[in-house]
């Protein structure tokens, strides 16, 4: 078994079902790897931008994370607007870039460049796969990475494509979650107790069913409002699930919005900001006099901790 074998089995083993993938020459043999294995869809795009965001939109709406295959470091370059999106949408994405051989590397090709450094501004977890026989725990972590609903990226040189893998693929060292902070979670509930009017603004899993499960019986519980991010990356809906307010876009009117309540307790949102800074506005759309506790911050699983 070569390393772009390895690669495959080891993401078929994981998990990944599907590929989104605009390959190069350096990245045939995963294409080889991909078209000989049962159990992974390979769909070609023809811009690396469709691929990227195909995988925001398949992560988003299944919850699971999508595989995208990128030629060096212009082939992500190209698909990077769609992945901004993705992180901050919170949407599981794997991406596997390939790099040049690496004794061929130091030579300065055409297509040569910091694909680590790029690769910085949009993933929560970059490596540069140093051998074939770690291409299996490779991706491994970054699969694991991707599925708490971060952007991993795995850069692999060719020559480490081609050459000789053995062994399966072991236990991922990363975890998808840190582990929730009880502490944290129980001063959270005190503050927004202690206060009358109330909300809870809800983003990334806490917009699923499970995470909108839960917040409606907190608001049984106290009484608060429910609302979510201006632009939440997905809102599940159906019956017995709680109605959602939003964040409105103009800073003015999510002030207004926003200034009756006393504590606003945060799960698995950013604090609400205005999208621009006009003269005259302010940035932080909370005043200082409103209480503010978090849930899930981090790397936590925000269902945890709202279900503490």
């Amino acid at each position: 078994m070569n390393g772009a074998q390895a690669l495959i089995e080891s993401a078929i083993s994981r998990g990944i079902e599907i590929c989104f993938a605009n390959a190069g020459t350096t990245e045939l043999p995963i294409v080889t790897a991909m078209d000989n294995a049962d159990g992974i869809k390979a769909v070609l795009g023809l811009f690396e931008g469709v691929c990227t965001g195909a995988a925001d939109g398949y992560g988003r709406l299944s919850g699971k994370p999508a595989m995208n295959l990128l030629h060096l470091g212009p082939g992500f370059a190209n698909g990077i607007a769609n992945l901004h999106n993705a992180r901050r949408a919170g949407t599981p994405v794997f991406n596997v870039i390939g790099e040049h051989a690496t004794w061929h590397r130091d030579s300065d090709p055409p297509l040569a460049m910091d694909i680590e450094g790029l690769s910085a501004a949009v993933s929560s977890w970059t490596r540069t796969n140093r051998s074939p026989s770690e291409l299996p725990l490779d991706v491994a972590n970054a699969v694991s990475i991707a599925s708490g609903g971060r952007i991993a990226s795995l850069i692999v040189p060719h020559d480490h494509q081609l050459g000789p893998c053995e062994g399966g693929s072991p236990e991922p060292v990363e975890k998808s979650f840190d582990p929730v902070n009880e502490t944290e979670v129980k001063k959270a509930a005190e503050l927004f107790l202690r206060h009358d009017r109330t909300a809870m603004l809800l983003g990334s899993r806490a917009l699923r069913k499970q995470g909108l499960v839960l917040a409606s019986e907190i608001q049984d519980l106290t009484g608060c409002d429910l609302l979510a991010e201006t632009f939440p990356g997905i809102i599940e809906r159906g019956a017995g699930l709680p109605d959602i307010g939003r964040i409105p876009y103009f800073p003015e009117q999510a002030l207004s919005r926003l200034s009756g309540y006393e504590c606003v307790l945060i799960a698995g949102a950013r604090e609400p900001m205005a999208f621009f800074g006009y003269p005259g506005n302010v940035s932080r759309i909370l005043r200082e006099d409103q209480a503010k506790a978090f849930l899930g911050t981090g790397r936590q699983d925000v269902l945890e901790a709202m279900g503490l």
